[in-house]
């Protein structure tokens, strides 16, 4: 149950994400009051396919992109510059 739990908490933070925004993996798991979770939200990312989650708008502290289940980084990449995120080289400006 309590996975369950963290799994939902973690999809309801990433669905707050505003379009042409970013949070961090470990600024997701915060939010769901896991702290020190990231890996774990990287998780549940990694196995969402569900589209009202914008789980593209998640992405390493450091501004590098992560993985993407939906087509790669480089898909990653485009939706986010198509929504207005700033890069500087390949990593995205917090």
């Amino acid at each position: 149950m309590l996975e369950s739990s963290f799994k939902e908490m973690v999809l309801e933070v990433v669905r707050g994400i505003p379009t042409g925004q970013t949070m961090s993996y470990k600024e997701v798991a915060m939010r769901a009051h896991a702290f020190g979770a990231a890996r774990a939200v990287g998780t549940v990312m990694r196995n969402n396919f569900d589209k009202t989650v914008p789980c593209h708008r998640v992405v390493c502290s450091d501004g590098s992109i992560g993985q993407y289940n939906r087509g790669g980084k480089e898909k990653k990449i485009e939706i986010l510059k198509s929504e207005g995120v700033i890069f500087m080289g390949d990593k995205v400006v917090l």
